[in-house]
């Protein structure tokens, strides 16, 4: 019984090393998701800029935001060239 109960707290240490290990990737993965996204929303910011110069429909939709209820429907006016 007591060699059970031993290798049974061995089992449970090398989860718990292992579970910490996972925890700490994922914080790195979760770190690294909000960096790509800050990048993605300031490249974004910087193409709907230039985009208002040049054609102001031109829009790079944000995939975290909820979609629009009734904003696209009312908001684009035709330019004629």
């Amino acid at each position: 019984m007591e060699r059970l109960n031993t290798q049974l707290y061995l089992q449970n240490c090398y989860i718990m090393k292992e579970n910490e290990r996972l925890r700490k990737k994922a914080q790195l993965l979760n770190q690294e998701n909000h960096a790509l996204l800050s990048e993605l929303k300031q490249k974004q910011k910087l193409a709907s800029s230039s985009a208002t110069t040049s054609n102001p429909n031109t829009e790079i939709p944000d995939l975290n935001a909820t979609p629009p209820s009734s904003t696209m429907a009312s908001g684009g006016s035709k330019h004629s060239t």
